[in-house]
């Protein structure tokens, strides 16, 4: 049966990752898997977590399923975060929200769905965007399409031949956004090119499919989901894909959400009975623990309260290690002035190196990043920010 299979390519990501290992260089540097580190390279359990898990770990008593739609106080947790506790969609019952495992989870999900309400239907992506987007949402069957993003020659949005593109989606179209810090541009739309999208998507009926996977490290948690909330206000519908895996540092657990914002309150229940139905027959039942932790701190004052301030921690951080980045690239050569990095948001940036250039990095001096120099800024720290700048320099000269 499985003979006639042929052997596939690693992951680009996941392969680059298993070289970086391999490297038995002391001096190597790893600005590829997009995990948040700290200064000494490690990727923390947030303390707010696990004040939590010790409280669930006191009081859970059973492993019993979780309900299909997930925990409900997760749920609820999920829906205030995205669009405050008080948006017209929560009072009005016109969302429907479900516990997914991960963000990745919450994509395919809303894949089969679209694919099941309107298989005519076609989501724009931009260009460039998350590697898994497209494997996620086409092998549900979906058609793909592009959108211009990212202008490497200038280093920022294209927002004129964004805006140009989209024109031409229709009411079949849905369009991917990314809610705050880009994957992997780390180029985010201000609030009045959201407004524009916003204005374009009411005049020609697309749907806007929105990713949040990086709520709280752009600008905080309310401020990153300003398109979300602006788009949900003004939109009859909508799709939102979030991840915890970032903000909480939930990545084995798998903790995302799925929510559907429908023109009515009977249209949202009808939606959440469609992803119920497709969640049966994708993996059943909803991962408990991560959902549970979240349910937790987002109901304990003091737990959130911790949490907001280790969230603040990692953002301070980034945003001073881009600015010290920038400070360490320019000093050490003149090809590229590499200031936009520091106007950028989340834990991604590009270089603006070509492939050969990114090959001599790994080669010669044992830094890893992808073919197209998108670098994990959370890879950088004290140890090995002047070994970096040095290197780039090197390869730039």
């Amino acid at each position: 049966m499985f003979t006639e299979l042929p052997l596939l390519p690693a992951d680009p990501i996941l392969g680059l990752s298993a070289a970086f290992y391999a490297d038995t260089n002391p001096d190597k540097v790893d600005l590829g898997v997009g995990v948040y580190k700290t200064e000494q390279g490690n990727t923390p359990i947030l303390s707010c977590v696990k004040q939590a898990e010790a409280q669930l770990h006191q009081s859970q008593n059973s492993k019993v399923y979780t309900p299909p739609a997930g925990i409900p106080g997760a749920n609820q947790a999920a829906a205030a975060l995205a669009f405050g506790e008080q948006h017209a969609v929560i009072r009005q019952q016109r969302l429907a929200t479900i516990q997914t495992p991960g963000g990745c989870g919450a994509l395919r999900t809303a894949a089969e769905l679209i694919a099941k309400a309107n298989p005519r239907a076609s989501i724009w992506v931009s260009n460039p965007t998350w590697g898994n987007h497209v494997p996620l949402l086409s092998g549900a069957g979906i058609s793909l399409k592009e959108y211009p993003y990212y202008d490497f020659a200038r280093q920022k949005i294209d927002f004129d031949a964004m805006l140009a593109t989209l024109s031409q989606a229709g009411k079949d179209d849905l369009v991917l956004l990314h809610a705050c810090c880009h994957n992997p541009s780390g180029a985010d739309l201000t609030p009045s090119q959201w407004q524009q999208i916003t204005a374009l998507a009411a005049e020609r009926g697309f749907t806007p499919f929105i990713d949040m996977a990086y709520q709280g490290f752009g600008e905080g948690l309310a401020e990153d989901a300003y398109g979300v909330r602006l788009m949900a206000e003004q939109l009859p519908r909508l799709i939102l894909a979030m991840s915890f895996s970032k903000n909480l540092g939930l990545y084995r657990e798998r903790t995302g959400s799925l929510s559907i914002v429908a023109p009515s309150s009977t249209i949202a229940e009808a939606s959440l009975s469609q992803i119920l139905s497709i969640t049966r027959g994708l993996y059943s039942m909803p991962p408990a623990h991560g959902s549970s932790l979240l349910d937790i701190i987002y109901h304990n004052k003091n737990l959130y309260s911790l949490w907001q301030q280790e969230l603040t921690d990692m953002r301070t951080r980034i945003g001073s290690l881009r600015q010290q980045l920038v400070s360490a690239l320019n000093s050490t050569q003149q090809h590229i002035d590499f200031s936009f990095i520091a106007q950028q948001r989340g834990m991604f940036s590009f270089l603006g190196l070509n492939k050969a250039q990114v090959t001599r990095l790994k080669n010669d001096y044992s830094v890893y990043m992808t073919d197209n120099s998108r670098v994990n800024i959370a890879g950088v720290n004290s140890a090995n920010l002047d070994y970096l700048s040095r290197a780039v320099g090197q390869v730039l000269s």
